[in-house]
This record gives C-alpha cells, sequence and structure tokens, in this order.
C-alpha cells in the first residue's frame, strides 16, 4: 500500500483552494451571501470595539485634564479654620521633591448679577502669578480679554458670563454674606468689578460657577485679612497625588490635612472603570455574535462542498490539509473584517470631531448639549494597547471558532460523500 504523502502545512495548493471556496457563488456551491454578511458582521463589531474605547479613553482623559487642571492637585486644609502662617507653610511644602507650586486661597459663594439677571458664582481669590500658572485658566482654546489685567477686576468662567450676558468691559455685582453684624443677622456686602478676563475650562460644571478675585480683594470681601482658606498644591505629575498628600500634610504642620483631586472625584472615577469593563465586555459578546456568523457560512459551506472534500480526500489529501482549507475560509474572513474594522475604527477616532459637526449639521444643531453632558464636544483618544485588545478579541474568537467546522469537514468520511454523486 503506497505511502500518504504529506505536504507542508498551509501549502500553496491549501490557499488556492480556500480561495475558491470563499469566491465562489451559491449556484457554484459556495456561500458568498454568508461570507458577505461574516464579513461585515466582524467589521463592525470590531469598528464599534475601537469607537467606544477610544472615546471611553477620551472621556477619561477629558474628565482628569479639566478636573485636575483647573483645581489644586493636592488640596492642604485645616478643618473648619482658617491659616494664618500660610507662607511658612507654602515655603515646607514646596521643599518636598514632585511639588511644582504652593498657592495660598480664598473660597467663597456670591451671588453674581449683572442688569436683571443673577446667577450663582463660587469665588476663587488668587494671586496673578500661582492663577497664570493652572493651564486650563491660561491655556485654554476659548479665552477673551488679558489675564493680566486680573488686579484690576474678576475673571469669569465663559458660562456664567455668557448666563450672566457679560463680555470684557462689563460690570458685575458680587454679593457676598460677611458684611456687618446687625440685630437682624450679617448684612451682604455688594461689590461691583470689570470683567477683565474669560476662560473655558473645557468643563461646563466649572465654568458656569468658577469666578476669579485678587487675593488681596478676596480676602477684604470674606474677612478673611491675613489668613487664607486653604493652599492649593500642584505637582510635577497629577498621579502622585496620593503618594505625597500625606508627606505634604506632615510639612503643613500638626492639625493639618491633605486631600488629592482623587479623593474628589474618586467615586466618580470608580463608577467610570466599572462602567468601563461593562462595556468592553458587552461589546465582547457583540465581536462573539459576529463571528459566529463565520461558523454558519462554514458549516452552510461544508455541507455544500461535501463532494468536493470527498474527490480531495480519494485524491490523497489528509484530513489535516482538508481542515486548513477550511480553517483559511473562516479565519481569512475574520482576519479581512478585524483589518476593515481597525482601519474604521481608528478613522473615526481621528476624525471625531469632523464626524460629529457633520453630524450636528445634518440635525439642525443641538446635538451635544454641554449643560447636560459636562463638556463641550466628544473626546477620543486612540491608544494603541485599546487597539491590540479589539484585534486580539476579535482574531481570536475568529480563529478559534473557526476550528470546529473545519474539523468536521476533516473528518467526513470520502465514501459517504461520494455515495449518491
Amino acid at each position: 500500500m503506497a505511502s500518504v504523502k504529506h505536504t507542508r502545512p498551509f501549502a500553496k495548493f491549501e490557499w488556492m483552494i480556500a480561495w475558491r471556496y470563499i469566491r465562489a457563488k451559491r449556484a457554484e456551491g459556495g456561500v458568498s451571501v454568508m461570507t458577505w454578511i461574516s464579513l461585515i458582521g466582524v467589521t463592525l463589531a470590531v469598528f464599534a470595539l475601537i469607537a467606544t474605547l477610544a472615546v471611553r479613553s477620551g472621556f477619561r482623559a477629558e474628565f482628569i485634564d479639566t478636573i485636575a487642571g483647573a483645581n489644586a492637585h493636592v488640596s492642604v486644609v485645616r478643618p473648619r479654620e482658617v491659616i494664618a502662617d500660610y507662607e511658612e507653610m507654602a515655603d515646607r511644602i514646596r521643599a518636598i521633591e514632585g511639588v511644582q507650586s504652593v498657592s495660598p486661597l480664598i473660597r467663597g459663594q456670591a451671588m453674581a448679577a449683572a442688569g436683571d439677571r443673577i446667577g450663582l458664582a463660587d469665588i476663587y481669590g488668587m494671586r496673578l502669578d500661582d492663577l497664570k500658572a493652572s493651564d486650563a485658566i491660561v491655556q485654554s482654546e476659548r479665552t477673551m480679554g488679558n489675564i493680566d489685567d486680573l488686579p484690576n477686576g474678576i475673571a469669569l468662567g465663559s458660562a456664567l458670563a455668557n448666563n450672566l450676558g457679560l463680555t470684557i468691559g462689563d460690570r458685575i455685582e458680587i454679593t457676598v454674606r460677611s458684611g456687618a453684624q446687625s440685630p437682624f443677622g450679617q448684612a451682604p456686602r455688594r461689590n461691583a468689578y470689570e470683567v477683565v478676563y474669560i476662560f473655558s475650562t473645557g468643563r461646563f460644571q466649572i465654568d458656569e460657577v468658577r469666578a476669579y478675585l485678587p487675593f488681596e480683594t478676596a480676602q477684604l470681601i470674606f474677612n478673611r485679612d491675613g489668613v487664607a482658606d486653604e493652599l492649593e498644591v500642584r505637582l510635577d505629575d497629577l498621579n502622585l497625588s496620593e503618594e505625597l498628600k500625606q508627606p505634604i500634610a506632615n510639612a503643613a504642620g500638626v492639625g493639618m490635612w491633605a486631600y488629592s483631586w482623587q479623593d474628589r472625584v474618586g467615586r466618580f472615577l470608580r463608577a467610570l472603570t466599572i462602567e468601563d469593563n461593562v462595556m468592553f465586555i458587552i461589546l465582547s459578546i457583540l465581536v462573539l455574535v459576529a463571528s459566529m456568523n463565520i461558523i454558519s457560512g462554514l458549516i452552510m459551506l461544508v455541507k455544500n462542498k461535501g463532494r468536493d472534500v470527498g474527490i480531495l480526500r480519494t485524491m490523497g489529501l489528509t484530513e489535516g490539509s482538508i481542515l486548513r482549507v477550511f480553517f483559511i475560509c473562516g479565519a481569512g474572513i475574520g482576519t479581512l473584517g478585524t483589518l476593515l474594522g481597525v482601519i474604521l475604527g481608528c478613522l473615526f477616532a481621528i476624525y471625531i470631531d469632523q464626524i460629529f459637526s457633520l453630524v450636528n449639521y445634518v440635525a439642525g444643531g443641538g446635538v451635544w448639549d454641554p449643560s447636560i453632558r459636562g463638556i463641550y464636544n466628544v473626546p477620543a483618544e486612540l491608544h494603541l494597547s485599546d487597539v491590540l485588545k479589539a484585534v486580539s478579541l476579535s482574531l481570536g474568537l475568529s480563529w478559534i471558532i473557526t476550528i470546529f467546522p473545519a474539523r468536521r469537514a476533516a473528518r467526513m468520511n470520502p465514501v459517504e460523500a461520494l455515495r449518491y454523486e
């Protein structure tokens, strides 16, 4: 009995046969329609996964940048008391490695009015040089006026200025409850200031209430003469805030507390992490469902090509060759679909602003409301790790599930396949 000649795996003829099967019409015993359905399904699933991961990463980065950019990386306070020795305390904190700057801060709430419009303002009293160190305030793309004029007026968030109908050169009236004590309670104190600077941090919730006054002016109107409410500490790396907050508290002195930006928004970040994980699982199921179409197509292909398999086996092809032929059919569809999905997903992440502008134009505007969403546009950040996750998941699923119908074809008995031919 002649021995069966074994060919090397994935030989040229195996690719040729697989290619003929993939592009064969249904009338020729192929499953062209199912091939296209499988290909489109995998493409859209991978596209959705990459686009979602990019937007998810963009939202997280945008949230951290706007929160940490407009606020302290670490805040130092004395609970229920003001800080009298803030200059000496700031010098001790600056000596810590990794600390970029330390700024005394006055904080208070006030009623802001302009004409017949009123609103709530969160007043921050800061020195000009300290405020200029805040990238989110100074380096914003949407600013008006000159920050150097702050000693002569007030700086407002863009949403607050818009709500009050104010622009550069207009005057705003600030009312605080820090006036003289009377039999009827503490009298309000009213002061009017010229709007010299309008900024946008990128986060609507900050821009609709935030206002900056010179440090000495804020001390005066909030009765904080010679003291500060807290110290705002900025670090070289904001991710070190948890690590450095205890050394900062120790350097500040006995009775001082230090809390990081992560303490303020920690619950939200944890909720984002949970949401990210759940979203990835759901989209992974979507990729799995799309990959299942490959199984359906391959099963139909194996059934239609039973006669061909029988002939190929009688010609000397081994089970391994038959398995590889049908594996190439399924894996090829999955690989091509993954590649197309990656291209579409990356293009979506790169041109998301233009895409959303087009959607907004077609819809007549109002698609994205920053007062509800909290930020002004849809952010997206394309990370290689996210792309590799999507590619690994799609290829892994499409290649693995292809093995089962391919094995069924390989184990087909050639006698049974040709019995009724």
